[in-house]
């Protein structure tokens, strides 16, 4: 059975962190992506962050680069999300998401359940 369990959501003041952890089972880790996206109420989903566990190349969306980093530790096959400097208009649910190709524009294969980031002002 394939899971995806995100995990470290929570509240937070703006300028705080979080980090985000994606547990991964039921497939082999390294030969799919994994992206993390998030939906805000209201609005569209948006592509946040992916990474290629097999070669541990990463792609930000424009409105997180140079904030969040996102890394792989393979061994446990998990991905983190690491997010710095967080504003409000980071308040969202965050899903991870497992495709063989890192685009976030695809139709992905695997969804977890999200976890739920607030950020206050």
């Amino acid at each position: 059975e394939v899971q995806l369990v995100e995990s470290g959501g929570g509240l937070v003041q703006a300028g705080g962190s979080l980090r985000l952890s994606c547990a991964a089972s039921g497939f082999p880790f390294e030969a799919y992506a994994i992206g993390w996206f998030r939906q805000a109420p209201g609005k569209e989903r948006e592509g946040v962050s992916c990474i290629s566990p097999s070669d541990g190349s990463t792609y930000y969306g424009d409105s997180v680069e140079g904030r969040f980093t996102v890394s792989s530790d393979n061994a446990e096959n998990t991905v983190y999300l690491q997010m710095n400097s967080l504003m409000p208009e980071d308040t969202a649910v965050y899903y991870c998401a497992a495709d063989p190709f890192c685009t976030f524009g695809g139709s992905w294969k695997y969804w977890g359940q999200g976890t739920q980031v607030t950020v206050s002002s």
